[in-house]
Protein backbone atom coordinates (compact mmCIF):
# COMPACT_ATOMS: atom_id res chain seq x y z
CA UNK A 1 0.00 0.00 0.00
CA UNK A 2 1.43 3.48 -0.79
CA UNK A 3 2.84 5.30 2.53
CA UNK A 4 -0.34 8.27 1.10
CA UNK A 5 -2.68 5.74 2.00
CA UNK A 6 -1.18 4.88 5.52
CA UNK A 7 -1.59 8.40 7.10
CA UNK A 8 -2.88 8.12 10.26
CA UNK A 9 -3.53 11.76 11.93
CA UNK A 10 -6.55 13.87 10.68
CA UNK A 11 -4.28 16.42 8.92
CA UNK A 12 -2.23 14.26 6.60
CA UNK A 13 -5.68 12.31 6.02
CA UNK A 14 -6.67 15.84 4.80
CA UNK A 15 -4.10 16.68 2.72
CA UNK A 16 -3.50 13.55 0.80
CA UNK A 17 -7.36 13.47 0.31
CA UNK A 18 -6.77 17.47 -1.14
CA UNK A 19 -3.57 15.82 -2.97
CA UNK A 20 -4.86 13.12 -4.88
CA UNK A 21 -8.35 15.60 -5.77
CA UNK A 22 -5.71 17.81 -7.41
CA UNK A 23 -3.69 15.40 -8.89
CA UNK A 24 -6.69 13.57 -10.26
CA UNK A 25 -7.92 16.99 -11.66
CA UNK A 26 -5.00 18.94 -12.81
CA UNK A 27 -4.22 17.98 -17.05
CA UNK A 28 -0.89 16.17 -16.67
CA UNK A 29 -0.24 12.90 -18.02
CA UNK A 30 -0.75 9.24 -15.96
CA UNK A 31 3.08 9.48 -15.57
CA UNK A 32 4.00 12.99 -13.97
CA UNK A 33 0.61 11.63 -11.76
CA UNK A 34 2.77 8.88 -11.00
CA UNK A 35 5.75 10.49 -10.40
CA UNK A 36 4.30 12.75 -8.14
CA UNK A 37 2.84 10.48 -6.02
CA UNK A 38 6.00 9.01 -5.79
CA UNK A 39 7.58 12.43 -4.83
CA UNK A 40 4.98 12.43 -2.40
CA UNK A 41 5.09 9.08 -0.75
CA UNK A 42 9.08 10.14 -0.50
CA UNK A 43 8.28 12.97 1.44
CA UNK A 44 6.19 11.15 3.66
CA UNK A 45 8.92 8.79 4.53
CA UNK A 46 11.74 11.34 4.83
CA UNK A 47 9.47 13.09 7.51
CA UNK A 48 9.48 10.17 9.61
CA UNK A 49 13.00 9.31 9.43
CA UNK A 50 12.18 6.17 7.18
CA UNK A 51 15.30 7.20 4.72
CA UNK A 52 15.56 3.80 2.39
CA UNK A 53 11.93 3.98 1.61
CA UNK A 54 12.07 7.58 0.84
CA UNK A 55 15.29 7.07 -1.71
CA UNK A 56 13.34 4.08 -3.45
CA UNK A 57 10.23 6.43 -3.80
CA UNK A 58 12.30 9.40 -4.44
CA UNK A 59 14.22 7.04 -7.17
CA UNK A 60 11.03 6.21 -8.52
CA UNK A 61 9.85 9.75 -9.22
CA UNK A 62 13.00 10.25 -10.76
CA UNK A 63 13.00 7.65 -13.30
CA UNK A 64 9.73 9.14 -14.41
CA UNK A 65 9.55 12.98 -13.69
CA UNK A 66 10.78 14.62 -17.02
CA UNK A 67 10.03 18.17 -15.94
CA UNK A 68 13.87 19.61 -15.09
CA UNK A 69 11.87 22.39 -11.73
CA UNK A 70 10.28 19.18 -10.44
CA UNK A 71 13.57 16.69 -10.83
CA UNK A 72 15.41 19.27 -8.93
CA UNK A 73 13.67 19.39 -5.76
CA UNK A 74 13.72 15.52 -6.22
CA UNK A 75 17.64 15.87 -6.53
CA UNK A 76 17.64 17.92 -3.62
CA UNK A 77 15.28 16.21 -1.12
CA UNK A 78 17.94 12.78 -2.24
CA UNK A 79 20.75 15.31 -1.06
CA UNK A 80 19.42 16.21 2.53
CA UNK A 81 18.54 12.41 2.99
CA UNK A 82 22.24 12.27 2.35
CA UNK A 83 23.36 14.77 4.27
CA UNK A 84 21.28 13.57 7.14
CA UNK A 85 23.22 10.01 6.88
CA UNK A 86 26.40 12.26 7.11
CA UNK A 87 27.04 11.24 3.05
CA UNK A 88 28.36 15.04 2.28
CA UNK A 89 30.07 13.87 -0.62
CA UNK A 90 27.07 12.10 -2.38
CA UNK A 91 24.82 15.03 -1.05
CA UNK A 92 26.49 17.41 -2.94
CA UNK A 93 26.22 15.63 -5.86
CA UNK A 94 22.43 15.41 -5.65
CA UNK A 95 22.95 19.15 -4.91
CA UNK A 96 24.80 20.01 -7.91
CA UNK A 97 22.27 18.34 -10.02
CA UNK A 98 19.41 20.11 -8.84
CA UNK A 99 21.08 23.52 -9.26
CA UNK A 100 21.50 22.27 -12.80
CA UNK A 101 17.79 21.80 -13.06
CA UNK A 102 16.81 24.97 -11.04
CA UNK A 103 19.69 27.52 -10.49
CA UNK A 104 17.17 29.74 -8.27
CA UNK A 105 17.34 26.93 -5.60
CA UNK A 106 18.48 28.93 -2.93
CA UNK A 107 17.72 25.77 -0.39
CA UNK A 108 20.27 23.81 -2.33
CA UNK A 109 22.56 26.76 -2.01
CA UNK A 110 22.60 26.93 1.59
CA UNK A 111 23.30 23.62 1.78
CA UNK A 112 26.29 23.54 -0.17
CA UNK A 113 27.39 26.27 1.48
CA UNK A 114 27.17 24.38 5.24
CA UNK A 115 29.06 21.03 4.10
CA UNK A 116 31.83 23.79 2.71
CA UNK A 117 32.06 25.46 5.97
CA UNK A 118 32.04 22.32 7.74
CA UNK A 119 34.69 20.86 5.64
CA UNK A 120 36.37 24.23 6.40
CA UNK A 121 36.06 23.93 10.37
CA UNK A 122 36.93 20.22 10.19
CA UNK A 123 40.46 21.19 8.40
CA UNK A 124 41.62 23.66 10.70
CA UNK A 125 40.88 21.08 13.63
CA UNK A 126 43.60 18.80 10.89
CA UNK A 127 46.17 21.69 10.98
CA UNK A 128 45.18 22.50 7.48
CA UNK A 129 44.64 26.42 7.59
CA UNK A 130 45.23 26.68 3.70
CA UNK A 131 42.49 24.34 3.01
CA UNK A 132 39.73 25.56 5.16
CA UNK A 133 40.52 28.92 3.52
CA UNK A 134 39.60 27.15 0.17
CA UNK A 135 36.71 25.76 1.65
CA UNK A 136 35.58 28.94 3.79
CA UNK A 137 35.71 30.54 0.35
CA UNK A 138 33.66 27.85 -1.35
CA UNK A 139 30.83 28.43 1.40
CA UNK A 140 30.72 32.22 1.01
CA UNK A 141 30.34 32.01 -2.95
CA UNK A 142 27.40 29.70 -2.02
CA UNK A 143 26.38 31.35 1.12
CA UNK A 144 26.28 35.04 -1.07
CA UNK A 145 24.60 33.49 -3.83
CA UNK A 146 21.66 32.09 -1.54
CA UNK A 147 21.31 35.30 0.26
CA UNK A 148 21.02 36.89 -2.94
CA UNK A 149 18.15 34.78 -3.70
CA UNK A 150 16.39 35.13 -0.89
CA UNK A 151 17.44 37.80 1.30
CA UNK A 152 15.34 37.22 3.95
CA UNK A 153 16.57 33.92 4.46
CA UNK A 154 20.10 32.20 6.14
CA UNK A 155 20.58 34.90 8.92
CA UNK A 156 23.55 32.94 10.05
CA UNK A 157 24.71 33.00 6.49
CA UNK A 158 24.59 37.00 6.68
CA UNK A 159 25.87 37.42 10.07
CA UNK A 160 29.12 34.97 9.10
CA UNK A 161 29.37 36.93 5.92
CA UNK A 162 29.54 40.32 7.62
CA UNK A 163 32.23 38.87 9.66
CA UNK A 164 34.46 38.21 6.61
CA UNK A 165 33.31 41.38 5.18
CA UNK A 166 31.79 39.28 2.09
CA UNK A 167 28.53 40.05 2.20
CA UNK A 168 28.93 43.97 1.19
CA UNK A 169 30.47 42.89 -1.97
CA UNK A 170 27.80 40.67 -2.81
CA UNK A 171 24.65 42.48 -2.28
Amino acid sequence: MPRSQRNDNFIDKTFTLIADILVRLLPTSNREKQAFSYYRDGMSAQSEGEYAEALQNYYQALRLEIDPYDRSYILYNIGLIHTSNGEHGRALEYYYQALERNPSLPQALNNIAVIYHYRGEQAIKKGQPEISKILFNKAADYWKEAVRLAPTNYLEAQSWLKTRNDLNESV
